[in-house]
């Protein structure tokens, strides 16, 4: 279940993120986390379209995204997620919204955090 979400447009919207390894990041393990294509790949997120438009974001615009740990910015791209849920490949940008605690398992979570999302103005 979503967070209750105040009804004021300019506030940030608020989602579940989850985040982990996509197949195109295994399909472009030869080309290297340096290259373009894996920057590109790894700061794409996906989001339900009725929530992207409700929160007034265009498809291939530029987001914020916010956590309690910190933030990045992310292409939003619409996905086949579930309203009220934002998903990203694990990469640099989603590792700036974790935390750093990891529970014992050398990992951090990655996935159940709440988010918010708001467009950037170009």
């Amino acid at each position: 279940m979503m967070p209750a979400q105040d009804d004021n447009p300019l506030e940030p919207k608020r989602y579940i993120m989850n985040s982990g390894r996509s197949t195109k990041q295994g399909q472009q393990i030869n080309i290297g986390k340096d290259s373009a294509e894996y920057r590109a790949l790894v700061s794409t997120m996906s989001m339900h379209p009725e929530d992207m438009r409700a929160a007034g974001i265009a498809s291939g615009s530029t987001v914020r995204v916010r956590s309690e740990y910190g933030e990045a910015t992310f292409q939003c791209v619409e996905g086949k997620v579930p309203q009220g849920m934002v998903f990203c490949p694990y990469g640099p940008p989603s590792c700036r919204i974790m935390g750093n605690y990891t529970d014992g398992t050398g990992m951090p979570t990655s996935k159940g955090w709440e988010v918010e999302v708001e467009p950037i103005d170009a």
